[in-house]
């Protein structure tokens, strides 16, 4: 799609727990983070067919004051600096720190960040210039559908197994 004599591009959009890594609760450092089978090779297949990637991910512990926002993108780079071992990257991260009743007052809101509200999403739409119609979401909530829904994404529950396993029919469709 071309808007305004700007070609638009693709995306993926993955959760990060559970999705990305092992739910454990609160993940927010290296040393309780593990990847999920295949997700780091389905980052590097998606960068490989020319899509970016993107984590969109609630981080509500931040909210809660279990960690701190500077501890969950200390994480994020650290996640980035092991993908580069196998030449795969993530081209961005967004989170959402706040949660509408369980967090610290300045994060006690309503947002329109917080998966299902698909704020984090069209964000990154925007300011990245990528066409929704050749994008996807990975999540393993239905939460993460619902946001993909209401960001005109196509949107897909991953609930176990091989990342890469799953990733790869998706890519290959016919445009």
């Amino acid at each position: 799609m071309v808007v305004s004599g700007i070609k638009l591009k693709k995306a993926i959009f993955f959760d990060r727990d559970g999705t990305l890594n092992v739910d454990t609760g609160y993940v927010h450092n290296w040393e309780n983070f593990v990847w999920i089978p295949g997700a780091r090779e389905a980052i590097k297949l998606a960068n490989k067919m020319d899509y970016l990637v993107f984590v969109v991910t609630n981080q509500s512990g931040i909210g809660r004051g279990y960690y701190t926002e500077q501890v969950v993108n200390k994480l994020h780079n650290r996640m980035n600096s092991d993908l580069a071992g196998l030449n795969a990257r993530i081209d961005g991260f967004e989170f959402c720190p706040h949660h509408p009743e369980e967090a610290r007052l300045e994060y006690k809101i309503a947002c329109d960040c917080r998966k299902p509200a698909p704020g984090m999403i069209l964000k990154l739409l925007e300011k990245r210039q990528i066409d929704p119609k050749k994008s996807l979401m990975i999540g393993d909530h239905d939460t993460d559908v619902a946001a993909a829904k209401a960001a005109n994404v196509e949107g897909h529950l991953f609930v176990r197994g091989n990342l890469h396993d799953f990733l790869k029919p998706l890519l290959q469709r016919p445009a």
